[in-house]
C-alpha cells in the first residue's frame, strides 16, 4: 500500500511540474519547433561535416549553425529590412496616404449620384488617413515590445538549433529512457517527425518562395513602386492558408486598375495572379507531400488548414505533425491488438495430443488377461 501511495505522488508531482513547466516554456515552444524542423533539414549537411573534417560535435555543429545563418537568416532579414525601408518612404511620401483626387472624384461623384449621399475627394482621404494612423498607432506603440519578443526568440532559435545538433543524440536519449513506450515505437514516431517536419517545411517554403518570386516579378512589369515590400508580404501571406498571396495580388491590381488608371496593368496582374502565383502552390505542395510524407495530400491540407485555425501561425507546422502522430499511434495500437489477440488464441488452443509410443499400453487400454 505505501508502494502505490509514493507512485501516485509521483505521479501528481509530475503531472504538477509537467503543467507548469510548459507554462513556462510555452512562449519558446514555437521557436524550439522551429529549431528541431531546421535540424531535420540541415542534419545531413551537419552528418557530412562530421564525415569529412573528422571534427568534434560542436564544431560541427558550429559551422552548420553559420551556414544556416548566412543562407536563411541573414537575407531574410536583409530583405525585411528593405521591406520595411519601403514601407517607412511610402508613409513619409507627401501622397503616400491619400488617393489620386482625380480619379477619387470621378467615384465619388457617381457614388453620390446612386446614392444620393454628399461625399467628397478631401473627406475620404482625411478619413483614409485617420484610419490608417489609428491603425498603426497601436503597431508603433507595441513596436519595441514585439522587436525585443523578436530578438529573444531569434537567439532561442539559434542556441536551440546548435544545441540540438552538438547534443540532439544524448539529449533524445535520456527522453527515451524517461518514457515508459517500447524502443521500437519511440523510433518510429521519431522517424513520422522527420517525415513530416520535411515535407510540410519544404512544400510550405517553397510555395511560399515561388508565389513571392513570380508575384514580384508581376508587380515589377505591372509598374508598381515598393516591391520588395509586396513581394515580402506576397511571401508572409502564403504562408497563411486563409490568406494567400491572392490577398496581396488581388490588392495591387485594384489599386492599378481604380486609382492609377493603369486599366491593361491591372488586367495583366490579375491574369498573371490568378494563372501562375496561386496556381503554382496547388502544384508545389501536392508534390513534395506526397513524395515525403505518409499523410495522403487531402489529409495534409485538412491537416495545416485545421492546425491554423485552433493553434494560429504555429499550426502551420503542429497540425501535419499532430495527425501524422496519431496515425503512427493508431498504428502502434493495432500491433500491440494484433500481437495480444494471437498470444491469447495461442495460450486458449488445446495441447496438442502426445504421440503413442509403440510398445507401451496406455492406462485402460490393451490389458493383458492372464
Amino acid at each position: 500500500m505505501a508502494r502505490l501511495i509514493s507512485l501516485g505522488v509521483l505521479v501528481g508531482l509530475v503531472a504538477i511540474f509537467g503543467l507548469l513547466s510548459l507554462r513556462v516554456m510555452a512562449i519558446f515552444l514555437l521557436p524550439l519547433l522551429l529549431a528541431a524542423m531546421l535540424v531535420v533539414i540541415f542534419g545531413p549537411l551537419h552528418r557530412a561535416l562530421l564525415r569529412k573534417l573528422q571534427c568534434p560535435e560542436w564544431v560541427a555543429a558550429g559551422l552548420t549553425t553559420l551556414f544556416v545563418l548566412a543562407i536563411v537568416l541573414v537575407p531574410l532579414l536583409l530583405l525585411v529590412v528593405r521591406a520595411g525601408g519601403d514601407a517607412m518612404a511610402m508613409l513619409k511620401a507627401p501622397n503616400g496616404l491619400k488617393l489620386d483626387p482625380a480619379v477619387l472624384e470621378g467615384l465619388v461623384a457617381s457614388v453620390n449620384e446612386a446614392t444620393g449621399l454628399e461625399l467628397t475627394a478631401e473627406g475620404i482621404n482625411g478619413e483614409l488617413r485617420r484610419l490608417v494612423e489609428d491603425w498603426i498607432g497601436p503597431l508603433a506603440a507595441g513596436a519595441s515590445k514585439a522587436i525585443v519578443k523578436l530578438v529573444i526568440g531569434l537567439i532561442v532559435l539559434i542556441v536551440s538549433f546548435f544545441y540540438f545538433l552538438a547534443d540532439g543524440p544524448r539529449m533524445f536519449n535520456a527522453v527515451m529512457r524517461l518514457v515508459p513506450l517500447d524502443r521500437r515505437y519511440q523510433w518510429q514516431l521519431l522517424e513520422e517527425f522527420e517525415e513530416v517536419s520535411r515535407a510540410v517545411v519544404s512544400s510550405t517554403l517553397l510555395a511560399a518562395i515561388a508565389q513571392a518570386v513570380l508575384a514580384g516579378f508581376g508587380f515589377y512589369v505591372a509598374g508598381l513602386k515598393g516591391i520588395f515590400l509586396l513581394t515580402l508580404l506576397t511571401f508572409f501571406g502564403a504562408l497563411v492558408p486563409f490568406v494567400g498571396a491572392a490577398a496581396i495580388w488581388i490588392s495591387a491590381s485594384l489599386y492599378l486598375l481604380f486609382f492609377l488608371k493603369s486599366t491593361g496593368a491591372a488586367v495583366g496582374l490579375a491574369l498573371w495572379g490568378a494563372c501562375v502565383v496561386s496556381t503554382i502552390d496547388n502544384i508545389i505542395k501536392p508534390i513534395v507531400l506526397h513524395g515525403q510524407s505518409k499523410l495522403h495530400p487531402l489529409l495534409a491540407l485538412l491537416s495545416v488548414l485545421g492546425g491554423v485555425a485552433a493553434l494560429g501561425p504555429i499550426g502551420i507546422f503542429v497540425g501535419p505533425i499532430a495527425v501524422a502522430f496519431l496515425q503512427a499511434a493508431l498504428t502502434m495500437l493495432q500491433t500491440e491488438l494484433d500481437t495480444i489477440s494471437a498470444a491469447d488464441r495461442i495460450a486458449n488452443s488445446p495441447a496438442p495430443v502426445p504421440a503413442e509410443h509403440p510398445g507401451v499400453a496406455r492406462p485402460g487400454v490393451g490389458s493383458v488377461k492372464s
